[in-house]
């Protein structure tokens, strides 16, 4: 059993303690963490999920970004903690969150992803949105929470300036 929660200050190293162990040395390099750069996470977004003894096992967060004149969620990094992975923390986590965003009246999220893993939460590729390279275009999956959200929706995905 898992509790949710919004990450607060005092989770911050434990949470990238989690995403350093999970991801690959350098993933702060990518070219998602450049428009994460100087831009807060989006805080009711940004989730912890700890065990029955309060141990950190998994953790999402959300940043603004735009996409032409349009604004979208780039969710990520979302990380399980490997004694945990297997069982469905992850999806939890992801399907929880994005709840979360449809109730606080966001519209689009987009990722860098494998399809094929996230096609079951609804993401599908964008091939009118680019990331910043070097980004693979067949990786930028995007998922509506409201029908046709995005229709029309173009451009480069570019830092969150307010």
């Amino acid at each position: 059993m898992f509790h949710f929660d919004v990450e607060t200050k005092d989770d911050w190293w434990e949470v990238e303690a989690l995403y350093d162990l999970c991801f690959a040395p350098g993933r702060t390099a990518l070219s998602s963490y450049r428009l994460r750069e100087d831009v807060d996470p989006v805080a009711d977004l940004s989730i912890v999920a700890r065990d029955g003894d309060g141990i950190l096992a998994g953790a999402i967060r959300y940043w603004p970004v735009h996409i032409g004149a349009d604004v979208a969620l780039l969710l990520g990094p979302v990380a399980v903690h490997p004694t945990h992975q297997g069982e469905g923390l992850g999806g939890a986590l992801i399907h929880d969150s994005m709840s979360r965003a449809a109730r606080l009246g966001w519209h689009r999220v987009m990722l860098v992803g494998d399809e094929p893993y996230y096609r079951r939460f609804g993401f599908q590729r964008l091939s009118n949105v680019v990331m910043p390279p070097p980004t693979n275009p067949d990786r930028v999956l995007g998922h509506g929470l409201a029908d046709g959200i995005w229709d029309g929706v173009q451009g480069d995905v570019t830092r969150y300036e307010g």
